[in-house]
């Protein structure tokens, strides 16, 4: 009898610990955590490093890879927005660009479309899973 309840306590402890990682249960109610991808290099560390990571070199891949088109003369305040996928392979799909000029929009989509594809695709549930995020380019 010691040694069932003893396996019962050991099997409801680690699932409690399991759920903690991508969600949590409260009575009825489940809440699940989403993830955010991992971008190379940023493999270790908690969430918050993780997360941290991702956009600092989310932020040089932008400002090392965007080239302004032959010819561009700023004149005003220009805001293009990219609104972008990384999918359940950790690739990035571009859904829409807009604000700004077609040659800023195709650039900008461009330098998105160039980002590498992630170390760990961001997760929801335990199951990889496709995180929608935005993008602005401010000239």
């Amino acid at each position: 009898m010691k040694n069932l309840l003893f396996v019962i306590c050991i099997l409801f402890s680690t699932t409690i610990f399991a759920q903690e990682e991508w969600g949590n249960v409260n009575k009825n109610t489940v809440t699940l955590k989403e993830i955010a991808p991992i971008w190379p290099g940023c493999e270790s560390g908690d969430a918050a490093k993780r997360d941290a990571c991702f956009n600092q070199k989310l932020a040089t891949h932008i400002s090392k890879n965007f080239k302004f088109p032959e010819g561009y003369q700023k004149k005003e305040k220009i805001k293009v927005i990219v609104n972008f996928t990384i999918n359940e392979k950790g690739l990035v799909e571009v859904n829409s660009v807009s604000g700004g000029t077609k040659e800023l929009q195709d650039e900008a989509k461009r330098n998105i479309l160039a980002i590498p594809k992630m170390a760990k695709p961001g997760m929801m549930g335990g199951k990889p899973r496709a995180i929608k995020m935005a993008v602005p380019f401010s000239f």
